[in-house]
């Protein structure tokens, strides 16, 4: 597979990663990038950074080592780049939970997302799909409910952590559907979704980078998709909007940010490089194999998007009470 491919080529130990250039590249540069990731190695945020990397690092004629930094809904990852004063020399995988979610779940951050982290470009958006364990007797969004519903505890449901789209966007979709349902954090969705194989937990909402593998193996069954629209890598699973769940639809995403502070001209050759990296032949074609949607742009979309996202999921938060800490 392509993801196992791409770990076999920049895997290093202790989570760390070297995305590959030929010698006379690495010479250019003695001082590599680190682009540090708060989702631990396996999950589809480590994989989309990894494929990212290794393009994007002989774009630059400079090395990028991965550094995976899980744990806290990506505060300890946000907390590292936001008091980083190497300028140029690192980036964050900043997303939904770092930009959007956590200045209202969390009642103290050490760090200020809006004044800390500058953005880059944004780097990708993932759908997001309905998914069981090959345990539970459901095979569409009808049967689902009828099972959910008939527990008399209610159910669990996995996510990537407090905080991520996928925690945010099952208190969504148990806020449509009025099932009881009990959040059970990881840290990332590789190890969610292991407990999901074990039949530890039942259901998860999960990113398609993350659990396509699975679906397409038959070790777990996809319920619906998120999405407004099916999704290519799974064409035959049907929206959750089809089977009649309207007013629901829910990403992941992630972008790109830098220490604030970083100059100018080192964010317009990260942006530049990022965008030219997300265009390429080569990324789209693990972007497309993964189910992810590449969006390249430039800094200030980026601040827009944020902005609306941070808008929306902010008011979804407040109106639920949801807290974190």
């Amino acid at each position: 597979m392509i993801l196992n491919s791409l770990f076999r080529r920049i895997l290093c130990p202790a989570g760390f990663a070297l995305a590959l250039l030929p010698l006379a590249a690495q010479a250019q540069d003695a001082k590599p990038i680190e682009w540090v990731v708060g989702y631990a190695t396996g999950g589809g945020s480590d994989a989309v950074a990894r494929a990212t990397a290794e393009t994007m690092s002989k774009t630059l004629g400079q090395i990028i080592l991965i550094n995976n930094k899980p744990g806290a809904a990506t505060n300890i990852a946000a907390d590292y780049v936001a008091r980083a004063k190497d300028y140029g020399h690192v980036m964050l995988t900043a997303d939904f939970a770092t930009l959007a979610a956590n200045p209202f779940l969390f009642s103290r951050l050490s760090y200020n997302a809006e004044k800390d982290l500058a953005p880059v470009g944004m780097l990708a958006r993932f759908p997001l799909v309905l998914v069981v364990g090959t345990n539970v007797p459901a095979n569409n969004l009808k049967e689902f409910l009828a099972w959910a519903k008939a527990q008399p505890n209610g159910v669990n449901y996995a996510s990537a952590g407090a905080g991520s789209p996928h925690h945010l966007a099952t208190e969504l979709l148990r806020e449509k559907t009025g099932l009881k349902m009990t959040h059970v954090p990881y840290r990332g969705a590789a190890p969610a979704m292991q407990d999901i194989l074990g039949g530890v937990v039942p259901c998860m909402l999960v990113d398609t980078a993350s659990g396509n593998q699975f679906v397409l193996a038959g070790k777990v069954k996809a319920i619906g998709v998120a999405s407004a629209q099916r999704i290519a890598t799974l064409p035959d699973v049907p929206t959750l909007a089809e089977q009649g769940l309207t007013g629901f639809e829910a990403y992941a995403w992630q972008g790109v940010s830098v220490p604030a502070g970083t100059p100018p001209e080192i964010v317009a050759r990260l942006n530049k490089a990022l965008v030219d990296t997300l265009n390429s032949t080569t990324v789209k074609a693990r972007f497309q194999a993964l189910g992810v949607e590449g969006l390249p742009g430039t800094p200030a979309q980026m601040a827009s998007y944020v902005k609306g996202e941070r808008e929306r999921w902010g008011r979804l938060i407040r109106d639920n009470g949801i807290k974190v800490d």
